[in-house]
């Protein structure tokens, strides 16, 4: 705890995010102490708490009532239950539960003056996060796992395995809720927990967990050098005409995969969509081989991406200047824009939603 509030600059105000389950009640417990210290490293520090219902459950209510009383005994002060409606989001009641519970951390944080939001994953949930991605085909980003940091969230505990925050427990005399949720087999992370992990243990021997966390931290170190090239090379290569947003076709062709496939990423977040999965992505690269349709190929969050060839924009140009079209009678004087058009573009458009 006092290295993760050393990293993030000695917040002043911090907000313990608790559900009552042992980690975050081992995390709030810690917190606590310096709280009740006032300091961290001589740096002034106060503990605020925050339980957020998301209604999920029978009797989720009185959890997260006794939960807040539990935090309040401990010393945070204020403490806060936020409840919140569970929209589902077209990705599954976990992301959904995840992004509500977020907006009512984050609002949280606001409303009190917080610079930091504790979270209390640990160790065994960062291998499971790993595992998932691994299962799923998922990329370099969702393979690194969670970050210790994230803006103003923290996670210091995800250097513990879940049996140390049992122990913490223990000795503060703590009880913690344990969410039926977490042994539901109706979700995949509980599979993974309850399910997958305990065999991988026996059948490899132990250390497994260590290994996936490990693993999440190299990953974080080449997908944070990757991002950020990507976004360079991006901001270099873009161009706008409106709402749309355009790549040089040759440019984007003659990057390394790995560059490619980020780029197309970006181009089609910076007109209002959401992240492609790598068979979208795919799709969307096959157009720069000139083979087949030129689009469009469709990609989450209702954007279009497709190919406009030299022969198109020629006619482009002729239209709007009332010259003859591609093909034409043509005098030395078109070679500048011909040679500066000599590759097609990549397009994204972002296409407003049908109402019906």
């Amino acid at each position: 705890m006092q290295n993760a509030l050393a990293s993030a600059g000695y917040p002043q105000r911090v907000l313990v995010a608790c559900s009552g389950g042992p980690d975050s009640l081992a995390l709030a417990a810690i917190a606590a102490y310096f709280g009740r210290r006032g300091h961290i490293d001589g740096h002034p520090v106060a503990v605020a708490g925050v339980v957020v219902d998301h209604q999920l459950q029978p009797g989720s209510a009185e959890v997260a009532s006794r939960t807040a009383g539990v935090l309040r005994e401990l010393g945070l002060s204020p403490v806060e239950v936020r409840t919140v409606e569970v929209a589902p989001t077209g990705f599954g009641p976990e992301a959904a539960a995840r992004d509500a519970r977020h907006a009512a951390l984050d609002s949280a944080a606001e409303d009190l003056a917080c610079d930091a939001i504790l979270l209390g994953h640990t160790l065994d949930d960062q291998a499971e996060q790993v595992l998932l991605g691994l299962a799923r085909g998922s990329g370099t980003r969702s393979l690194a796992g969670m970050r210790s940091a994230r803006g103003r969230l923290l996670r210091p505990f995800l250097g513990l395995r879940r049996e140390e925050t049992l122990e913490i427990c223990e000795v503060e005399e703590l009880s913690p809720w344990h969410d039926p949720s977490n042994a539901d087999p109706a979700f995949a992370r509980s599979r993974t927990r309850v399910e997958v992990m305990p065999v991988l243990e026996e059948k490899l021997g132990p250390g497994v967990a260590e290994s996936l966390a490990r693993t999440a931290a190299i990953l974080q170190q080449d997908a944070d050098f990757l991002e950020g090239l990507a976004q360079e090379t991006y901001l270099s290569l873009v161009r706008r005409e409106g709402d749309d947003a355009w790549l040089p076709e040759d440019a984007v062709r003659e990057l390394p995969a790995a560059l490619r496939f980020r780029v197309i990423a970006k181009a089609a977040a910076d007109v209002g969509g959401q992240q492609p999965g790598y068979g979208r992505l795919q799709a969307a690269e096959a157009l720069l081989r000139r083979q087949g349709s030129a689009g469009p190929v469709e990609l989450p969050g209702h954007v279009s991406v497709y190919r406009l060839s030299l022969s198109d924009l020629e006619q482009e140009r002729s239209v709007s200047a009332g010259a003859p079209a591609a093909g034409g009678p043509r005098d030395s004087a078109d070679a500048g824009p011909r040679e500066a058009a000599r590759c097609g573009k990549l397009v994204f458009r972002h296409q407003k939603p049908s109402q019906q």
